[in-house]
């Protein structure tokens, strides 16, 4: 790479032979009026390293190698690897498998130089973006899934990013403190944003058909994502946790005490249910949420949409404790506690992204920019 390259896209690779030809003449072609390289950060355990490095002897943009014997952090270490080995004005991270369309880099560039953004996100999430290109209809109910849980638990540092979970951006360089990154897992951009305070920007964009290959999803991956997201997100959510458990626990006992003196089982929950709602919402607004207590809705609208949600909560859960008890020989109090675990994080979910949902701090301008994707994939060295 010479003193005058400006941009470098880093793709992070794991046995994608068969779609790097392809990938390296769409990016030569997408960035063909530019200075820029293709830095391939490979831990691949098939032929994709020599591939590459065949590919790079005819390709018309620069194609440096790195291929890790250990690889250390998964994907994210690999990207990790990547931004360390560049010196360019521009990083451009993107996936391997053509999911990601090259032809939107330029619009990523452009967004970044005009909105004067520390970071460009290509999303799918908003208009004019898709995931479409989601194998099944499962993996986009996992993804959009986690990506509702995650931007609930990082409401401030994720309040201009609509998708956390893409693989898919443009930083500049100069903005990243590399240091302070703890790559594990597969979802770097998270990582990134949830660790500094950058200046974000997004643009549309459709992901795609994978090209060639297998995806790399797996339960495993799932069990890193949820592990990634209680390191780098453990504090909003243990305060939260603490709360809903001592209210579980007073719920659970108010709810015993009524019904020791001879107060039907029902009466006594909703009776429980009403208490605990009033004291979680107090202890949460000094506790958990106070740093966005100013954020949006006054006080009363808090506690108003609050009591709603949980108020409405409680009925259900009644509803179905009483369906339970009257249809098994679950006693009362074990299938309330039961129903109170699985409502916590829809009353997680709820309080983060709705009672205590920031502002957004910056437009994004993403209507300002129209991508096209070519219909032809062009030949390699073309």
């Amino acid at each position: 790479m010479n003193s005058q390259t400006t941009i470098t896209v880093i793709v992070p690779t794991f046995n994608e032979a068969p779609n790097v030809a392809a990938l390296v003449a769409r990016v030569a072609s997408a960035l063909h009026d530019r200075s820029a390289e293709i830095l391939f950060v490979d831990d691949s355990t098939d032929d994709t390293p020599d591939v590459i490095r065949a590919i790079a002897n005819t390709a018309t943009i620069p194609v440096r190698l790195i291929h890790r014997d250990n690889p250390v952090g998964g994907l994210s270490g690999a990207v990790l690897a990547g931004l360390e080995a560049s010196t360019s004005d521009w990083c451009v991270v993107m996936d391997g498998d053509l999911q990601h369309p090259p032809e939107v880099i330029p619009t990523l560039l452009a967004a970044g130089a005009d909105e004067n953004a520390d970071i460009v996100i290509a999303s799918r999430y908003v208009r004019g973006g898709s995931s479409d290109g989601l194998s099944s209809v499962a993996r986009r109910l996992v993804s959009n899934s986690s990506n509702i849980l995650t931007r609930a638990m990082f409401p401030i540092k994720l309040r201009n990013c609509t998708d956390p979970m893409t693989g898919f951006f443009a930083v500049a360089r100069e903005s990243l403190d590399l240091a302070a990154l703890r790559p594990r897992g597969f979802k770097i951009l998270l990582e990134i944003l949830a660790r500094t305070s950058l200046v974000v920007a997004e643009v549309p964009f459709a992901f795609g058909d994978r090209n060639a290959g297998e995806s790399k999803a797996s339960i495993t991956q799932g069990f890193r994502f949820l592990t990634q997201l209680g390191a780098l997100r453990f504090g909003r959510l243990s305060g939260f946790a603490a709360i809903g458990a001592l209210g579980a626990i007073a719920n659970l006992l108010i709810m015993g005490g009524l019904q020791s003196v001879g107060v039907w089982y029902v009466v006594a929950a909703i009776i429980a249910g009403f208490v605990t709602i009033v004291a979680n919402f107090l202890l949460q607004e000094h506790f958990v949420f106070h740093d966005l207590r100013a954020e949006g809705r006054n006080v009363w609208l808090r506690f108003g949409s609050s009591l709603a949600f949980n108020g409405g909560e409680t009925l259900v859960r009644t509803f179905l404790l009483f369906l339970i008890v009257e249809n098994t020989t679950i006693p009362g109090v074990i299938a309330q506690a039961a129903l109170l675990a699985v409502g916590f994080v829809v009353r997680f979910l709820f309080h983060s992204r709705v009672v205590y949902r920031p502002r957004r701090t910056a437009a994004t301008g993403f209507e300002a920019y129209d991508v096209e994707i070519a219909d032809e994939v062009p030949a390699s060295g073309a």
